[in-house]
């Protein structure tokens, strides 16, 4: 499977604006890619306004990336702010080609930026199947916590963390992408943006495909815009599982 990273800034709360630049951007990738993956809340920034921003899954983000992922024939994740009659969430989005739509709601909302104080926390974790591929979902913040992520049995083979993460702790990104990836023996790929948002929480990317070997397989820029796609092997993955199964003694557990 072809994997694009789609590294970029963010236009603060304004949606219309960064859609119309992915339309742009992601029409290039048209037959050279399977799956394009954008940062966390790719629309807006990470905006604690939900009450002006947020939208159902029939709103103008989710319309207009369907429309996308149809036209040009690939699969697109990201995040976005959503709502239900109750609540809003950082919401995590996994459209494919042929319009089905899967989603997760963000589970560890990011105390220190008074995510929970605008934000409902998701319960349930998302796994989706595209083209051979069982695939989690995770938002940023959830990097951090390796029980939630923890791939039971093999039931994931590539683990997608939609970011807004700060420069200020890049070493503790890419630490922790490369630690997911061998603790679970799956490819993990980490889309973060760059540029600096109205709080001044400058973000200098650093998005990352790492492999289950802890070998970090791209090679984007730090700093800047970049698209970058590279080819995952499932038939690989598999089996150095079976040359190598550590999974068969891993802990058992339940999640409260």
């Amino acid at each position: 499977m072809r994997i694009s990273l789609i590294q970029t800034d963010i236009i603060w709360e304004h949606k219309n604006a960064n859609l119309m630049f992915y339309e742009s951007l992601l029409s290039g990738l048209t037959g050279k890619t399977d799956l394009a993956v954008l940062p966390e809340m790719c629309t807006t920034g990470f905006s604690m306004n939900p009450e002006s921003l947020a939208e159902t899954i029939e709103g103008e983000t989710i319309t207009a990336f369907k429309r996308m992922a149809s036209g040009f024939g690939f699969a697109i994740a990201g995040t976005f702010i959503g709502k239900d009659d109750k609540h809003c969430y950082n919401r995590a989005f996994f459209i494919k080609p042929d319009g089905q739509v899967d989603f997760y709601d963000k589970r560890h909302l990011f105390r220190m930026g008074d995510e929970g104080h605008h934000y409902a926390s998701g319960k349930i974790k998302k796994i989706v199947s595209y083209l051979g591929w069982n695939i989690r979902l995770a938002v940023c913040y959830d990097l951090r916590f390796p029980v939630w992520l923890r791939n039971v049995k093999n039931e994931y083979d590539l683990l997608l963390v939609m970011a807004n993460w700060p420069e200020s702790r890049q070493h503790v990104w890419t630490s922790l992408l490369t630690a997911r990836a061998l603790e679970n023996q799956a490819y993990v790929c980490g889309v973060n943006r760059v540029g600096t948002d109205p709080n001044q929480i400058v973000h200098s990317g650093g998005s990352m495909l790492v492999n289950a070997y802890g070998t970090n397989l791209s090679e984007s820029n730090p700093e800047g815009v970049s698209v970058q796609t590279l080819t995952l092997n499932l038939e690989e993955l598999h089996r150095f599982r079976q040359k190598f199964p550590v999974w068969k003694d891993a802990d058992a557990f339940e999640i409260i």
